[in-house]
């Protein structure tokens, strides 16, 4: 199933094609790389207007060519507030097409009517953390990055939830699920972000093709007796949809059997209408 992050006030996708796309993103126009947009762009008025332009490097790599905008600026979801921070990678530390997700996880805290504890792995800048702990949520943070961690503080700082529960921990996940395993403790809902490739905070290596399943089923042994959620992003090339739900189905469905969907997540161009696929997710709840 395709899912569009169509509740955006402040963010939109204006147009996206020979393999860029152009975005608003409160008050500023920034216009990136994107290797999915292999189309033509269909409104060329808007692609000269912007205040950052992300160049590629044909070594690799790129840096902002334009970069007419602060450091930093919010952005608001709702009553979800996130710092908007352009980085050297062309990434804003944020991905919007996830809103999608952020709405289902608050739906199903609010009405769980029990206390719920989460456990967001590769939680980067912290989305989901803030859309969780804005439901009501104890949420474990991890991520093996410091500085994405301190930015998922700040934004639940900025979205005036710091009286929530948030446990904000830098450590190689694999590792924290594996401690968090001996000391007993049990989350409701499990969400995770892998990369395609990374290290952990003493240079353990992540490899998403070798040690998703292995990473799933560890978390299943930290999984209450009656689990609300578990959803798993994915923004690699190296396998779809399919595969996802099919590992998905063999290990958290199939020790908590309920409602597994997968697909794909996208973003609809103001311009055409034309969808920007934004990678795929698997999401099962409880019945």
């Amino acid at each position: 199933m395709l899912l569009i992050a169509e509740k955006w006030t402040e963010f939109k996708l204006m147009d996206a094609g020979d393999n860029e796309k152009i975005e608003q993103w409160g008050k500023f126009i920034l216009r990136r790389p994107d290797p999915q947009a292999i189309w033509e762009r269909q409104d060329k008025s808007v692609w000269n207007k912007y205040d950052g332009f992300y160049e590629r490097s044909s070594t690799g790599g790129g840096h902002w060519a334009v970069s007419k905008f602060p450091e930093q600026w919010t952005l608001n979801y709702g009553e979800l507030k996130f710092y908007i921070r352009p980085t050297g990678f062309k990434h804003t530390g944020l991905f919007p097409e996830q809103a999608v997700n952020w709405d289902f996880m608050i739906d199903k805290i609010k009405n769980a009517n029990r206390k719920i504890k989460v456990l967001n792995l590769f939680a980067y800048t912290g989305g989901a953390t803030v859309a969780c702990a804005y439901a009501g949520a104890e949420v474990c943070h991890v991520d093996a990055a410091k500085g994405v961690v301190t930015w998922a503080k700040e934004n639940i700082q900025l979205s005036k939830l710091d009286d929530r529960n948030v446990r904000f921990i830098v450590d190689d996940v694999i590792k924290f699920v594996e401690r968090e395993t001996r000391r007993g403790n049990k989350y409701d809902a499990v969400i995770m972000d892998p990369p395609v490739f990374g290290r952990g905070t003493t240079q353990e290596v992540w490899k998403i093709e070798e040690q998703l399943v292995n990473l799933i089923n560890l978390t299943l042994n930290v999984m209450t007796d009656e689990p609300l959620f578990y959803i798993i992003n994915s923004y690699t090339s190296a396998f779809s949809s399919i595969v996802l739900n099919n590992i998905m189905e063999t290990t958290v469905n199939k020790r908590y059997p309920g409602n597994l969907q997968s697909g794909e997540l996208g973003l609809k161009t103001t311009s055409s209408g034309l969808i920007l696929p934004c990678g795929i997710y698997g999401r099962w709840e409880s019945k």
